[in-house]
Order: C-alpha cells, then sequence, then structure tokens
C-alpha cells in the first residue's frame, strides 16, 4: 500500500438500517491513542502486527490477516509494530448494528478475528470502497450491503464455520427437528439426549445456530404457526391455541398480544382470508 486513502459519506437521511459514513486503506506506522469515534469501525489489517487496547479487553497483541471491530464512544488505542502494517477501515451506523451486537456477531469483549480466508474479505473491502466513491443512493446502498457481508464473513470465520460444515448441518438438522416438534411439550433433556448432548451444550449450539435458546425459538415457532392458522382458517381461538400445543386460550392470547401488538382477534381481522 501506498498513500493513505479516505472517503467520508454523510448517510442518507431514510437510511436507518446500516449505513457506511467513511472508508480507507494506508499502510499505518503510527498509534492511535486514547480515541473515541461517535460511530462503529472495522479495521482490517492484511499484513503485519502489532496490539489494540480497549477498557473491556486490555491489550492485545494482533498479527495479520486478521480484523478487528471498535464500538462507538468507547476509547481505544491501536498500533502497528514498528514495520508498519496494511490495513483498510471503514465507518458504519444504523440500528441494524443494535442486532450485530445481540446476536454476538460482534462483540466488544472478543472484537479480534483471525482471518482464514483473507481474500474474501478484501474483495468486499474493495467493493465497499468502490461503491463509497460512487456516491449515489445506489452507491451508497451497495456499500451497506458490502459492509454488512464483512460483517457476516468474519463471523463465520471466527466460529470457523468453514471448517465445521459439518457440525453445522447437523446443528441445523436438529433446528429443523425441533421446528418441526414445535407444537409438542419439549423436554429439554431428552431432546438433548437423543442427538447425544448435554442440555447446556444444546442450549449454547441452538442459541449460537439461531440466537434464541431451544425454548424460545419453539415459542415462535408456535406463534408463527398460530398466524398461519388464524390468517387462513376460521377455527375458534381456543382450538388455535391446542393446536400448536397451548391448551390455555388465555395464556395463549397474552403471550400472542406481547409478542405481536396485538390479540389473535385482531391479527386475524388484519388478514382476512381470501
Amino acid at each position: 500500500m501506498r498513500d493513505a486513502e479516505a472517503i467520508y459519506r454523510t448517510p442518507l437521511g431514510a437510511a436507518g438500517g446500516l449505513a457506511v459514513t467513511g472508508c480507507g486503506r494506508q499502510h499505518a506506522r503510527r498509534a492511535v491513542t486514547n480515541r473515541k469515534l461517535p460511530s462503529f469501525a472495522v479495521v482490517l489489517v492484511e499484513r503485519g502486527q502489532g496490539w489494540l487496547e480497549t477498557a473491556a479487553t486490555g491489550r492485545m497483541s494482533l498479527t495479520g490477516p486478521s480484523l478487528f471491530w471498535l464500538f462507538p464512544n468507547r476509547v481505544h488505542s491501536y498500533a502497528p509494530d514498528e514495520d508498519g502494517w496494511d490495513e483498510r477501515w471503514a465507518l458504519f451506523e444504523g440500528s441494524f448494528t443494535r442486532d450485530f451486537v445481540r446476536l454476538r456477531i460482534i462483540a466488544e469483549r472478543n472484537p479480534v478475528v483471525a482471518l482464514h480466508h483473507l481474500d474474501e474479505v478484501v474483495r468486499l473491502f474493495g467493493k465497499l470502497n468502490a461503491d463509497l466513491l460512487d456516491d449515489t443512493n445506489l452507491g451508497q446502498a451497495s456499500a451497506a450491503l458490502m459492509l454488512h457481508r464483512i460483517v457476516i464473513t468474519a463471523a463465520r470465520q471466527a466460529s470457523g464455520a468453514a471448517d465445521r460444515r459439518q457440525e453445522r448441518r447437523d446443528m441445523a438438522d436438529i433446528v429443523e427437528t425441533l421446528r418441526r416438534r414445535a407444537t409438542q411439550p419439549l423436554d429439554l433433556a431428552a431432546f438433548a439426549a437423543e442427538h447425544g448432548m448435554s442440555p447446556a451444550t444444546l442450549r449454547r449450539r441452538f442459541t449460537l445456530e439461531t440466537g434464541l435458546p431451544p425454548k424460545a425459538f419453539q415459542l415462535r415457532a408456535r406463534m408463527d404457526h398460530a398466524k398461519q392458522l388464524l390468517a387462513t382458517t376460521d377455527e375458534k381461538i381456543e382450538t388455535v391455541a391446542a393446536m400448536i400445543g397451548l391448551d390455555d386460550p388465555f395464556y395463549f392470547s397474552r403471550v400472542f398480544h406481547e409478542r405481536e401488538g396485538c390479540s389473535p382477534r385482531e391479527f386475524r381481522a388484519r388478514y382476512p382470508r381470501v
């Protein structure tokens, strides 16, 4: 890398989900010390080594290829060693970042991701840079899409997904099994034993795969089935409750209202049968 490059953009007013507000690349030789940013940032270290320090992690050594996440309004410092490092970076903001954090796709306590497939990430950063240079509504929207892909690609590499395809296929089968059995009572210990693992291991792996623990996933599947029944049949509310595995129609109505913001009858009125 030669001279430093940087692009900054004001996000579109309507781009509330995810917006890239800047990106760049450089061969860095200087330290960044005690800095706060108003937005999220991702820094890709293609080659070189150095360190990163935050309040959540303390000082960590860092060797490329890797990337790290920086969180808004958090003091951080980082620096390459005396030889410098080749870096690319992007600034981003928007409501999608809350989902990234909630689902632990990016984590303040584990900000560094060692990369096993650098070319894929470099290609995404290059496309993001070209999109931001375009400086059109479409270019900004495409840059946001590239940033989203960077987040997902890094998360997959962090979880070792590329090297554990069979494990993920097995977990996907378990998720699908629970989805099919969602209307039946769930004995978590028996369900875990059926798949050769402890309840704690099943809960951890299931949550990593879906973002929800098994019982919460089951309840969501039940409510989704209830919405299908309400919209496509004339069954009574208590019958719908029983069909999704809930014997108490009042409990069903309360849970449905808490999740959907309306009663089952109001939902049915919004989506009349054709």
